[in-house]
């Protein structure tokens, strides 16, 4: 990920963090319903107990890997953003703020399982902004 060169400075000491947080904006996704059919189960959500991107207000979070960075490029892993998806901030990811020891996940305590096989579907992307 290459950052503008007038953020550089802001990355100073961030290469000591192995992870960070994304926030960005679905730029693609046009329109937002309230219940939404998320790609890993079959039963329609309150849009707020969802990660989909279609949502009043679009924008996401990301937890990434930070590997390595060389001047204002940022080497990621775990990324699952589409390319050229506006970058709103960057923010370093720190367990003992941002990892609750007691964690519920509600519907996706069944199908949190899927995580590691199963990719978007492709419902939430407006096709005329592809």
């Amino acid at each position: 990920m290459s950052l503008d060169k007038e953020y550089r400075q802001g990355i100073k000491d961030l290469g000591g963090f192995s992870h960070i947080i994304l926030v960005y904006h679905f730029h693609l996704v046009k329109g937002y319903s309230l219940k939404v059919k998320p790609y890993m189960d079959n039963h329609l959500h309150g849009i707020f107990a969802t990660r989909a991107p279609k949502r009043p207000n679009p924008i996401g979070i990301s937890v990434v890997r930070l590997n390595k960075i060389k001047g204002s490029l940022l080497y990621i892993e775990d990324v699952d953003v589409i390319d050229g998806t506006p970058l709103l901030d960057i923010k370093p990811y720190v367990s003992d703020f941002d990892k609750p020891q007691a964690v519920r996940i509600g519907w996706l305590e069944k199908n949190v399982y899927k995580l590691g096989s199963q990719r978007d579907d492709g419902r939430f992307i407006d096709e005329g902004a592809l």
